[in-house]
């Protein structure tokens, strides 16, 4: 973990670990006030894009604490562990795949604890704090368990694991309140809660973290057609199959290769290139950074007909991460929530009646904020700039008078309410010289720098500064919402005023 973002991080208000003042606690991360306007821009533009696929497509919020009985439907309670060992001499517990991946430098998901216990006595693998010898790997669950009520009327509760559940759970009120139409996507940006074995990399592995996620209900038997799959199929995607794990390559296929090729479904491919454009386009990613991963079959859980994750190239946490994912979930979840809820899930349209199956597109929140935060980090000659993307800046301007009298303070302070009312997130500071607000503005990854200044009264213009290039030039102030716009959306800044030399 590279010690400069941190520093940045907590220094600038992005995130910290959570009650410092007591001493903080493992797996806890506070997002202090930027951070959290960072986080809000990414589940807004997400919201935005991945909702906006579908008319039907809508966003739920379902609670975070839920009975027993759903986290036995879902396979929760007996399955959803992690490997662990047991270190003879100090008694630390750690995950066992972990220690292994530290040693041997390879992954080790999927194989069972039989086998973790083979690699282990095979390398003589020892505990990584003292040295003493490994106990037997055995299983740890991760659901939060809690009471809920009080004397006869208390019952066992659990945190959510994943915020997946509560839309299963809800599906079939919905598809009723809907008027009955397939696909319908639930989408649900929430809490879920791990109680992680050994959390790690800052906000990579948290026991309290967020996700974002989309569960797509279908009819099984359209999966080979999407409506829309013309308008993606030249769209080449950066794929890293099993097949290409020895030699480390990444293969550019087009979706119409995918298919025909690569034998996965229009409508599975369709939700892939969504996910690639939304990196690559409207967070405007390197596309060196980004790649789809598939799990081999050992890998991937077992109801899980397609599984591929997308990873982003993080150097400070040890290379590529894993920050989403996409998965065919057959029928497994609904006909799981039937099975111990006693109510049919299957469904009935235009006469044919069928369990819908699940496309799930899953992403964990704050793996993609520390993402933004390490692809943005830039240290150059005379400045440390965040470049974030432009759709996703804390704060969408700094608004600056060049000295606080004759007036300018008061027009700054009317040009910062003119944007405001135009919905944007603008800021004003009048502290220091130009050239140090620009620089505080530039660590935080703020997109662009207003200034207000003599000729500004003469001539009712300001001066607007792109944090990227640091090029400058001249907009009217009755053009200035729509300059930012067309700036967020992309558009070079010399196409929105006159330059300045």
């Amino acid at each position: 973990m590279r010690a400069d973002i941190l520093d940045v991080a907590k220094r600038r208000g992005f995130f910290w670990q959570t009650a410092l003042l007591h001493g903080g606690m493992a797996g806890f991360y506070d997002y202090a006030h930027v951070g959290t306007m960072l986080k809000r821009k990414f589940q807004n533009t997400w919201r935005e894009f991945f909702i906006g696929l579908d008319d039907n497509y809508y966003e739920i919020q379902p609670c975070q604490i839920m009975p027993d009985a759903v986290f036995r439907a879902s396979g929760h309670i007996a399955h959803f562990t992690d490997p662990v060992v047991k270190c003879s001499k100090c008694k630390a517990v750690e995950r066992a795949d972990h220690i292994m991946e530290d040693v041997l430098k390879e992954s080790f998901e999927g194989k069972s604890t039989e086998e973790m216990m083979a690699i282990i006595k095979k390398h003589n693998i020892k505990c990584g704090k003292c040295g003493g010898k490994l106990e037997e790997v055995g299983t740890f669950n991760l659901l939060f368990p809690m009471s809920v009520g009080a004397g006869q009327d208390a019952q066992v509760g659990y945190l959510a694991g994943e915020t997946a559940q509560g839309a299963y759970v809800n599906f079939k009120l919905e598809f009723e309140a809907l008027r009955r139409r397939l696909p319908l996507g639930l989408a649900v940006i929430g809490k879920a809660f791990r109680n992680e074995i050994a959390p790690r990399n800052v906000l990579i592995r948290m026991r309290e973290f967020t996700q974002a996620e989309l569960q797509i209900f279908f009819d099984p038997d359209t999966i080979k057609e999407h409506p829309d799959f013309r308008s993606v199929e030249n769209m080449k995607l950066r794929l890293f199959p099993v097949s290409q794990r020895k030699k480390n390559t990444v293969l550019e296929v087009s979706c119409k290769d995918a298919v025909t090729k690569m034998k996965l479904p229009r409508f599975y491919v369709y939700h892939m290139a969504k996910i690639q454009e939304f990196y690559l386009g409207t967070m405007r990613l390197p596309p060196k950074a980004f790649r789809f991963r598939q799990l081999s079959d050992e890998e991937k859980a077992f109801y899980n007909k397609y599984h591929w994750d997308i990873e982003l190239n993080l150097e400070s946490v040890g290379g590529w991460k894993e920050v989403a994912g996409i998965h065919y979930r057959t029928d497994h979840d609904l006909k799981g929530h039937e099975k111990v809820s006693g109510q049919k899930q299957a469904v009935n349209v235009e006469g044919k009646v069928f369990i819908p199956h699940v496309l799930e597109l899953s992403f964990g929140v704050d793996r993609n904020v520390y993402a933004l935060l390490e692809l943005a980090y830039t240290e150059e000659k005379e400045r440390t700039v965040l470049k974030f993307p432009r759709r996703v800046s804390p704060y969408d301007a700094g608004i600056f008078p060049l000295v606080k009298k004759d007036g300018l303070a008061e027009l700054a302070r009317d040009v910062q309410k003119k944007l405001r009312d135009a919905g944007f997130i603008v800021f004003y500071d009048e502290g220091g010289s130009i050239g140090r607000r620009y620089r505080r503005i530039d660590e935080i990854g703020v997109a662009l720098g207003i200034t207000i200044d003599y000729d500004s009264k003469k001539n009712k213009d300001v001066t607007i500064r792109d944090r990227d290039t640091m090029d400058q030039v001249r907009v009217k102030i009755d053009k200035l919402p729509e300059a930012i716009m067309a700036f967020m959306l992309g558009e070079n800044l010399n196409k929105l005023g006159v330059a300045l030399n």
